[in-house]
């Protein structure tokens, strides 16, 4: 007999008191359910239930398997699940926490897509620079850039690479003169990036060795990456940028990418959500087409 049917008419047993209850309620005959029974005893040879005419009553043994039983019932009711979950369309509302700019232009077209293929999908996005607390602010989904740091209770999947580019205007270059290598740009002056903390540097690969890491002269740092392309624009000084926000600023000549022949920095951007052990599907759907798309809004052309 199926092991798993005879473990929950085990389990129905002792839970309603008796064969004839369990019986009832699973649709089965009496003899049925003391067949399952013993057939659980004859595989395990030990006896799981003493019979007597008036009343039926665990073993020692009984009490200790009838609690493993009921974990392993448990733990297959929640794997059929998963697997329904795996079949059913993604519905309800998915909050996502985003950087305002790789949001706006990258995260937001893929997941208002995804929105357009399942109806009973709600999207419920936040744009914001700053680190959000997933669990506190009962986000299901967050994207970060850069390093991720400490993830304690969070799980983390890469789903793009942003290539970095130094990029100036034509006025600041004709005044400036052109940058050759990276160590270049310690003789020139930046619009940084600053949030908070220490100004990060522009880094740089090397081939078998860590990124370089660069820091020209800047007077200006500004915490909004629209506002440095602009700066830029109007000749303040160089700018490290994600390529994505700057391409199209490239294309009219208003920007001019630097040290082409240099590979750029591939800052990576990350999927984050609050570990658990039955991912909604939701958000492994929301992931997997962030995966799969955001590269195409990343590469250099």
């Amino acid at each position: 007999m199926d092991r798993l049917t005879s473990m929950a008419v085990f389990v129905k047993a002792v839970d309603l008191g008796s064969f004839a209850a369990a019986a009832e309620a699973l649709g089965l005959s009496g003899p049925m359910v003391g067949k399952h029974v013993r057939s659980l005893e004859d595989r395990l040879g030990v006896q799981l239930i003493n019979r007597t005419t008036r009343r039926h009553s665990l073993t020692e043994f009984g009490h200790v398997y009838y609690e493993r039983c009921r974990v392993v019932l448990a733990e297959a009711q929640a794997a059929d699940a998963l697997a329904s979950d795996q079949r059913s369309e993604p519905r309800g509302k998915l909050r996502v926490t985003m950087p305002v700019h790789l949001g706006r232009h990258c995260v937001t077209p893929v997941l208002l897509e995804l929105a357009r293929k399942y109806p009973a999908l709600e999207l419920d996005l936040s744009f914001n620079d700053r680190i959000i607390d997933l669990a506190e602010d009962g986000f299901d989904l967050s994207i970060r850039t850069g390093p991720l740091g400490d993830r304690a209770g969070l799980i983390g999947r890469r789903v793009a690479r942003q290539p970095m580019i130094v990029c100036a205007s034509p006025s600041y270059l004709e005044s400036n003169g052109h940058p050759e290598t990276p160590e270049d740009l310690a003789q020139h002056s930046a619009v940084v990036y600053r949030r908070s903390g220490p100004v990060p540097h522009w880094l740089f690969p090397r081939q078998g060795q860590s990124p370089v890491g660069v820091m020209p002269f800047h007077r200006f740092r500004l915490d909004d990456l629209d506002a440095i392309a602009d700066a830029a624009i109007r000749g303040m000084g160089l700018a490290w940028l994600p390529y994505w926000l700057v391409r199209g600023r490239i294309e009219t000549g208003t920007l001019v990418r630097l040290l082409p022949e240099h590979p750029p920095f591939l800052y990576e951007c990350h999927a984050v959500w609050l570990q658990t052990p039955h991912l909604p599907r939701k958000v492994r759907v929301a992931v997997d087409a962030l995966a799969a798309q955001l590269p195409s809004f990343m590469t250099l052309k």
